[in-house]
């Protein structure tokens, strides 16, 4: 599936001036197999955006299309789009409603009329790849769960429906080592299927080993739409953003220096970060 932003703009209050945008004339494409990390000081506008891939919001001017389609145009099944663009929110308290952990992974699914054989299926290859125990956790409250563990549940809510594009706000927020990790490999496999992966994150570390294009957002407008590489390397756009550079590129330069004065072979540096698989 293709999503195109058409140069939209945004703001919650249609009477306040356009200066007052919270994203204004932005135009993107979103293309299949793509890996996205959408990035930006806090009030930037990225949570904004991801709320308009499936229609969540309106745009105040510029239209959103999946597929070449005005999502708000008459006629459009908004349900069939949510269906193949799953949004996982910044807050899990916001997606998590059902009485026990199987029933919340399972509501969409069910939603659907997915056979219940093939939703256990689903959820329990879900749970292993999120590192959840589905054994122990199947009948638990989602509320008496950690941070952690409610991330975790609603980030299988959506990954369970088997999404083309999987659009993400923050998804290692409150999780410890071990749970970044098992989110890194659950996107790093669905990714390795083809799948499109949109998120937002404030952990650069993790946006520059995951992602390969890097959207970059300032009081509402992109300032950066490219590959990762050209943005973690441009100190003064870094500077811009109030960011410091991901610790992996800082490892970059400290060996590229470290070889260069040893007058070692320049491209022995990109063979080392490549292992890392962050600049490649």
């Amino acid at each position: 599936m293709n999503i195109e932003f058409e140069s939209i703009s945004f703001r919650y209050e249609n009477k306040l001036p356009t200066s007052d945008m919270v994203i204004n004339d932005i135009s993107l494409n979103v293309g299949p197999g793509e890996f996205i990390g959408i990035v930006g000081p806090s009030g930037s506008g990225k949570t904004t955006l991801l709320q308009h891939f499936t229609g969540l919001l309106k745009p105040s001017a510029g239209r959103v299309l999946a597929d070449g389609n005005d999502i708000f145009s008459k006629g459009f099944n908004q349900n069939r789009l949510r269906r193949k663009v799953g949004v996982v929110f910044q807050f899990p308290e916001s997606q998590i409603f059902e009485e026990t952990v199987y029933d919340d992974i399972a509501f969409g699914p069910r939603n659907f009329f997915v056979e219940e054989m093939e939703i256990e299926r689903r959820a329990v290859e879900t749970c292993r790849i999120l590192g959840l125990d589905l054994q122990s956790l199947r009948n638990r409250s989602p509320f008496n769960l950690s941070e952690g563990e409610k991330r975790r549940v609603a980030l299988a809510g959506i990954v369970v429906m088997d999404p083309e594009i999987l659009v993400l706000d923050e998804p290692t927020a409150c999780l410890d080592a071990s749970g970044v990790r098992q989110v890194r490999n659950m996107l790093a496999e669905m990714f390795g299927m083809g799948k499109t992966i949109v998120l937002v994150s404030h952990d650069l570390d993790f946006v520059a080993r995951m992602c390969r294009r890097i959207v970059a957002l300032k009081s509402g407008v992109v300032i950066f739409d490219g590959e990762k590489q050209a943005f973690f390397k441009n100190r003064d756009l870094l500077n811009r953003l109030g960011f410091r550079e991901p610790k992996i590129y800082r490892y970059y330069n400290k060996i590229n220096a470290m070889l260069k004065r040893d007058n070692s072979s320049a491209s022995k540096i990109d063979e080392i970060m490549s292992v890392f698989g962050v600049l490649k």
